[in-house]
């Protein structure tokens, strides 16, 4: 579960945050938050959805708070792959309608080949396995390379495209506890037009 607004303490006197997720695991977050008395900061704001029955555009101006006049930034982490492409492109397509050009997205997402059995490495088809028997199933993956392409489509420009790689080494270099980025894993990082 994110903590960025607990964390980062100095940035929310500047930001407004919307934690948008499903409302179960809303519910549990609130709920725990609730258990440690942590105090909510006042500029965070919790927006429940369904990402399978609702658009975002829907679920943020449903939110008094949130200003589609202002450039926002998207951070979508660990959620695509969890989703069907069509669900994942209505999403995104629903960034590029609630906000304002220059508004910036930051998404993660797997190679599509984790899901041919042919290329993919036997510990993520080990993980494919595990996730579907726990009723969370991976379902999309992309094609790193014509992603800039579809996000043109939905009104993005793709800015960076990190691999696996690329990841370790912007972000990982020196780690001492042994965690490294996970096969077939991108980072995303597009604007909306």
């Amino acid at each position: 579960m994110d903590t960025f607004a607990f964390r980062r303490p100095d940035l929310m006197e500047e930001l407004e945050v919307y934690e948008v997720d499903h409302p179960a695991t809303q519910e549990f977050k609130l709920h725990r938050l609730v258990e440690l008395g942590w105090e909510i900061p006042v500029k965070l704001h919790f927006i429940p959805i369904d990402f399978t029955k609702e658009s975002l555009s829907t679920a943020l101006t449903r939110s008094a708070d949130y200003d589609p006049l202002l450039k926002t930034f998207f951070s979508w982490l660990g959620v695509t792959y969890f989703l069907t492409r069509d669900e994942v492109f209505a999403t995104l397509q629903s960034i590029a309608h609630v906000s304002i050009s220059g508004s910036m997205v930051v998404f993660d997402y797997f190679d599509s080949e984790i899901f041919n059995p042919d290329k993919s490495s036997l510990r993520m088809e080990k993980t494919l396995e595990f996730l579907k028997n726990i009723d969370e199933p991976m379902k999309t993956g992309f094609n790193p390379s014509t992603l800039a392409e579809d996000l043109s489509r939905l009104g993005f420009c793709l800015k960076e495209n990190l691999n696996p790689d690329d990841i370790e080494k912007r972000y990982l270099q020196g780690r001492t506890d042994g965690y490294h980025a996970a096969d077939y894993v991108y980072f995303a990082f597009a604007v909306v037009e």
